[in-house]
């Protein structure tokens, strides 16, 4: 892993882990949260990576509005931001350090600014770019279509694979965050580095 992203992280007060691989991650992931209660953003890493169940398993307190039913979202979207431990990944992550984030309902930017004290971000190597300009680039790109077209909504990105700027109920893009460094509420912020291609 590029070492000088690994120090900009630091100098940027992020606590980094690396990974070689998916499963090595997950096990970061598990031993920093222990026993404590953790809620889920949207994340394909996440799902992929098969830790919502693994902590199910293991009895911790997991509210993850993709594993219920459409009436009780926006409870357990309200629920995972008051967890112990919010999870999720990074859309994209800046050489310098800075993380992008685009949401839709905003739950996960929620979440990361002002939610739980303790934050885990696992991140693929695919999301590190060099600057906000390939971030943005990226985001349009990969990350909003796909996770359109795994939702069913009816945005031209879902249809074509590429942002039109649309303005429908269903847009993707509604709010657009730089986190520079962990806020006054972290008492953790964890970035763990995969040495491999996981989400979108």
């Amino acid at each position: 892993m590029d070492k000088n992203l690994i120090e900009n992280l630091q100098k940027r007060h992020f606590t980094v882990h690396e990974a070689a691989t998916g499963e090595e991650a997950k096990k970061i992931a598990l031993d920093i949260i222990g026993s404590r209660s953790t809620g889920i953003g949207g994340s394909k890493t996440v799902s992929q990576l098969g830790l919502y169940e693994t902590l199910t398993e293991q009895g911790n307190e997991v509210h993850w509005h993709w594993k219920v039913g459409p009436e009780k979202k926006k409870e357990e979207r309200d629920l995972a931001v008051k967890c112990e431990v919010y999870m999720c990944s990074a859309n994209a992550l800046m050489e310098d350090g800075r993380i992008v984030q685009i949401d839709g309902t905003g739950n996960r930017l929620a979440g990361l600014i002002y939610g739980p004290p303790c934050v885990i971000l696992i991140v693929g190597r695919q999301k590190i770019v060099p600057d906000y300009d390939s971030a943005i680039e990226r985001i349009k790109r990969d990350t909003c279509p796909g996770n359109a077209r795994r939702q069913n909504f009816d945005t031209p990105c879902a249809k074509t694979g590429v942002c039109m700027d649309c303005r429908g109920p269903a847009r993707m893009c509604n709010v657009t965050a730089i986190i520079e460094a962990p806020l006054r509420v972290h008492k953790e912020f964890h970035v763990v580095l995969v040495d491999e291609e996981l989400g979108l």
